[in-house]
C-alpha cells in the first residue's frame, strides 16, 4: 500500500438484482460507478467459492478452495452473451429486494443453468476449450466430486465405495463416463463465472478500484480438496479427521470455538515446497488485487483439537514452519498482495512473523473503547501505517447497533471522552467513520451497513448463530448522489481519494 486509500465492505450476494441474490451483472457495474465517483480505491468482498446450505451458506465453508459460486452469475449477462433468451428467465419469481433466500434462488438458476448449457453445446466453443485447459488442474476433479455427491445423495466423500474414496483410477474414469454430462455442465458454469468475473475486475481496475479478497485458511473435510489430497491433511486410515481446526478459550467462549476442519500436515506441505498454496495463491490473485487471509495466526501456530472431543478446551498449540513457508509463498507473490487476519488471540510469535514479513493486520474501531484508552491497540493515536483499519467487520454487529444494543455506559463514556462530545444513535456510525478516516493507516475498509447508518438486523453474520446468515442485502435507492458527495468529500479531507 503505497498511497492512503479507503473502500466499501459489501459482499457480491449483497448487490441489488431483481434474481433474489446479488450477482455479476449490472448491480455490480452500478456499484463500481458509485465506488469511483465516491473517489473509493478498494472493494472488498467475502469469499467467492461454493457455497452448501449444510454449513448455512456461509462463504467460509466450501467443497472447494479453488472453484467458485456459481450462484453469483447473471441471468442479465447470460441473455446479452445469447445463452439465454428473456423467455428463459421470466416471468420471475417474487424475490425479496432486501433478504436472500437461498433455496428460492438456487432452485431458480438451477433451471436457468440447464437451460444455458444446452443451448451452449449447441455454439462456439474456442475460448471455452481455452479456459478448460487452463484449469483443468483443479476444474476436473471438483466437477467429478460435485457430481459424485449428487450421485450419492450428498453423502460424506469418506463414505464413499472404496473404490471412489480412494480414487483409484479405473473406477475414476469409470465413473467419469457415466456422469460425462454433468461434469461438462460443470464446466461451462465455470467458464461463465470466469468471464463474467473477468470483465466486472477488469471494469474496476480501469477506474482505479482494486477488488480486495478474502481466503478462508481452512477447507471442509467433505471437499475436494481433502478428497483428492489426502496426505496433506491429519486423517485416520478411513480418511476421517485425526484432529481438527478451532480457538482456545478467550473472551468471546469460555469453551473456545471448535470449527471441525481438518489440520494440514505442514511436514508433507513442507517436503512439497508448499506447492498447493502456491497455486492457491495464485489462483485468488488472478481474481483479486489482494487478498485477506483469514485466521493468519494459523499459518504460524494452530490449535490442534482431538477429532473425539466436543469442545475445544482440550486442545494444544502446534507451530508451523512458518518462516520458510513465508519465504517461499514470497519468492512467488509480492507482500503488498497478503493482508492478516489478526484478530482474536495473537500472540508475540505471530507479531514476530507479521512483522519480519511486513505484513499489515487489522485495526477495528469496535473494540476500541473497552481498555486503557492510552494503550488500546484499536483506537487512532495507537494505530501504524502498514494496517488496515475497519470500522467493524462482516463478523461484528453494525456500528449503530453496537451503540444500541451492545455498548456497557463505560464503553460509551470512553467513547464520549475519546471524541470529547455526546454522540447519538443518529450520528454515531459518521463519527466512527471519520475517525477510521483520519487515521495514520494507509488502508480504510467501511462496511457499506455503516455508511447507510444502519442496524443490528442488517448485520451481515452473527457468528454464534447457525442460521439466518449471509442473507442481508442493499437497496439500489440507498446509493444516493447526497451518500456519494458525502463519501467523496470525506474521503477527499483525509487525504485518501483515488
Amino acid at each position: 500500500m503505497k498511497e492512503r486509500g479507503s473502500g466499501i465492505l459489501l459482499h457480491i450476494t449483497s448487490l441489488p438484482s431483481p434474481y433474489g441474490i446479488g450477482d455479476l451483472g449490472p448491480g455490480a457495474y452500478a456499484f463500481a460507478d458509485f465506488l469511483s465517483q465516491a473517489k473509493q480505491r478498494f472493494w472488498q468482498i467475502l469469499p467467492i467459492n461454493p457455497i452448501d446450505p449444510v454449513y448455512g451458506n456461509s462463504p467460509y465453508h466450501s467443497i472447494s478452495a479453488f472453484a467458485s459460486n456459481i450462484y453469483l452469475i447473471s441471468p442479465d449477462l447470460m441473455v446479452q452473451d445469447g445463452l439465454l433468451s428473456r423467455e428463459d428467465i421470466e416471468p420471475l419469481p417474487a424475490f425479496s429486494p432486501t433478504t436472500v433466500n437461498y433455496r428460492e434462488i438456487i432452485s431458480y438458476k438451477t433451471g436457468l443453468f440447464h437451460k444455458a448449457y444446452q443451448r451452449f453445446k449447441k455454439g462456439n466453443k474456442s475460448d471455452y476449450e481455452e479456459f478448460v485447459a487452463k484449469n483443468e488442474h483443479w476444474l476436473e476433479d471438483f466437477s467429478l466430486f460435485l457430481a459424485l455427491k449428487e450421485h450419492f445423495n450428498c453423502q460424506v466423500w469418506s463414505e464413499w465405495p472404496l473404490e471412489l474414496r480412494d480414487r483409484q483410477p479405473e473406477a475414476l474414469q469409470a465413473i467419469r463416463n457415466t456422469l460425462h454430462d454433468r461434469i461438462e455442465q460443470e464446466y461451462f458454469l465455470h467458464y461463465v463465472f470466469h468471464k463474467q468475473w473477468s470483465a466486472l475486475k477488469h471494469y474496476c481496475n480501469q477506474r482505479g478500484i482494486h477488488i480486495f479478497g478474502d481466503m478462508p485458511i481452512y477447507v471442509d473435510h467433505d471437499s475436494v480438496d481433502v478428497w483428492e489430497n489426502p496426505e496433506m491433511f491429519q486423517l485416520d486410515e478411513d480418511k476421517r479427521p485425526l484432529c481438527v481446526a478451532g480457538v482456545p478459550p478467550d473472551y468471546f467462549s469460555k469453551s473456545g470455538q471448535l470449527w471441525g476442519n481438518p489440520l494440514y500436515r505442514w511436514d508433507v506441505l513442507q517436503e512439497q515446497r508448499y506447492e498447493w498454496w502456491i497455486r492457491r495463491m495464485q489462483h485468488n490473485l488472478e481474481f483479486f488485487d489482494m487478498v485477506r487471509i483469514d485466521h493468519f495466526r494459523g499459518l504460524v501456530a494452530y490449535w490442534e483439537v482431538p477429532a473425539n472431543k466436543k469442545t475445544a478446551i482440550e486442545g494444544k498449540w502446534v507451530e508451523v514452519p512458518a518462516e520458510d513457508f513465508f519465504n517461499v509463498l514470497l519468492d512467488n507473490f509480492s507482500k503488498s498482495s497478503i493482508i492478516a487476519e489478526d484478530l482474536g488471540l495473537i500472540t508475540s510469535d505471530v507479531r514476530a512473523v507479521m512483522n519480519q514479513f511486513q505484513f499489515p493486520g487489522m485495526k477495528v474501531l469496535l473494540f476500541a473503547f473497552n481498555d486503557d484508552l492510552a494503550t488500546n491497540p484499536y483506537l487512532p493515536h495507537n494505530h501504524v501505517e502498514n494496517c488496515v483499519v475497519y470500522t467493524g467487520t462482516h463478523d461484528n454487529n453494525t456500528v449503530k447497533g453496537w451503540f444500541d444494543g451492545e455498548a456497557s455506559q463505560k464503553v460509551k463514556e470512553n467513547l464520549r471522552q475519546y471524541l470529547g462530545r455526546e454522540l447519538s444513535s443518529a450520528n454515531v456510525h459518521w463519527e466512527f467513520i471519520r475517525l477510521a478516516m483520519m487515521s495514520v493507516a494507509k488502508m480504510v475498509i467501511i462496511p457499506m451497513q455503516d455508511f447507510l447508518g444502519l442496524g443490528e438486523k442488517d448485520r451481515m453474520n452473527q457468528p454464534s448463530i447457525a442460521n439466518g446468515n449471509w442473507q442481508w442485502r442493499l437497496i439500489s435507492e440507498y446509493l444516493t448522489p447526497e451518500l456519494q458527495e458525502k463519501i467523496g468529500d470525506m474521503t477527499q479531507m483525509y487525504g485518501r481519494a483515488q
